[in-house]
């Protein structure tokens, strides 16, 4: 897989580092597709379609809705993809012990952060090439290893899409999966004291996906191309 040519299929691309893969791509010459839950309203990225014509296509999808999932595999049906990215997540507790989120609270980041990648992936996966790769967005918070507290519910959240990534890999133990750390980046969730900018995370992130593109099982990286304790 060249530098210079491929096919992305981005999932929540609308802002932060979703966006910030959109620009990463685009840069290195990929045909990019880009999700969001309401392209009319990420003006951002309808604004790169506009510069960037036919390399870049924007379609609707919200991760919570599989069917939305089923629906846009049926659609691009035909396209074959070098990587499928699934970026949405969220972060919508904070700092706080499991016990200040309510269930709605809890179900709402489990649906998105665990549940939503691989279900939407098992979707997408006929788009996939038999040497592409899927990369599912996690943190290091979700390493029990690493573990220091405070963010329990993503943390937790994120352990879950880790084990569920896995499951995944096991059942489709010939595709090549990554489940990615973006690092500590200054975006609405990383805040602004966060050390790193989007521009570095995005070509490391970039530059990870290619390096480990041979091959085939599951590994858990960072976007320097680290291996993260589990």
């Amino acid at each position: 897989m060249s530098r210079d040519t491929g096919t992305i299929l981005l999932i929540g691309a609308s802002r932060g580092l979703g966006l910030g893969l959109v620009r990463e791509y685009l840069h290195r010459g990929w045909q990019v597709v880009a999700t969001a839950r309401d392209p009319a309203r990420a003006k951002e990225l309808a604004g790169l379609a506009d510069k960037h014509g036919g390399k870049l296509r924007l379609e609707a999808l919200d991760v919570t809705r599989p069917d939305d999932a089923a629906a846009l595999a049926k659609k691009l049906s035909g396209t074959k993809l070098d990587v499928l990215f699934v970026v949405a997540g969220q972060a919508s507790q904070g700092v706080a012990p499991i016990q200040d989120a309510t269930p709605e609270q809890a179900a709402a980041e489990f649906v998105t952060n665990s549940y939503a990648p691989p279900v939407v992936a098992e979707a997408l996966l006929p788009l996939v090439k038999p040497d592409g790769t899927v990369v599912f967005m996690t943190s290091q918070l979700g390493s029990i290893e690493r573990t220091q507290g405070g963010m329990e519910l993503y943390n937790a959240s994120k352990a879950a899409l880790n084990m569920l990534g896995v499951n995944f890999a096991l059942r489709h133990d010939k595709q090549r999966v990554l489940l990615m750390h973006p690092g500590w980046v200054k975006t609405d969730m990383g805040g602004s004291n966060a050390p790193l900018e989007v521009e570095t995370s995005v070509k490391g992130m970039a530059d990870t996906i290619e390096k480990r593109a041979k091959g085939k099982g599951i590994s858990y990286v960072d976007y320097a191309n680290a291996e993260l304790p589990w």
